[in-house]
């Protein structure tokens, strides 16, 4: 090999590992890769990745609407027929799929804590999806007296109704080594 065959060879491995480290280098992918990176289709295939303001902006009243009609109104029927899709795929363990499931969840729930409350601190919305990032109250000991963080997930349809949920929550802690809000 001559010499300048190996000084471009290493100059090229040099320009590519430097750009891998750095973020920018593309690489081709196979269809399975392609697929596997691409975590914003949905289900079915469909791309489902709104990406202007006007949209993000109805996922985003839509998703909050939702939850707050459903449990600080007290009225998840109204909920689900203002901002429901055609399904609704649960991800908390203790509801069921459906809607008609998520309705007899709230309704139980609001009922036996109608104090509950929960304040959205915070929403984010990307492709499809909604996240929230609350801080529910009223419902101890389901809640804490501190009250409970929450994070919740939201996927919406392509019309930017609510079609599937995901949600996390920890107590607020008593104490902070920091002093700053856990929410």
């Amino acid at each position: 090999m001559k010499t300048g065959t190996l000084v471009r060879t290493a100059t090229l491995v040099g320009v590519l590992a430097l750009g891998l480290s750095v973020g920018f280098v593309v690489i081709p992918r196979g269809d399975a890769q392609a697929q596997a990176v691409d975590s914003f289709d949905s289900d079915d295939g469909s791309k489902a990745c709104v990406r202007s303001k006007h949209d993000l902006d109805r996922n985003k009243h839509n998703a909050t609407s939702f939850y707050t009609v459903a449990f600080n109104d007290k009225d998840p029927r109204r909920a689900v027929a203002l901002y429901g899709g055609a399904e609704y795929i649960q991800h908390n363990p203790l509801a069921a799929n459906g809607f008609d499931a998520f309705i007899s969840f709230v309704e139980g729930f609001t009922t036996a804590f109608p104090d509950a409350h929960i304040d959205i601190k915070r929403v984010i919305a990307e492709c499809d999806l909604v996240v929230t990032h609350s801080l529910a109250t009223g419902a101890v000991p389901v809640y804490t007296a501190l009250g409970t963080k929450l994070v919740d997930i939201f996927r919406l349809d392509a019309n930017g109704k609510v079609v599937e949920h995901w949600d996390v929550g920890a107590a607020i802690s008593p104490t902070s080594a920091n002093g700053n809000p856990e929410v």
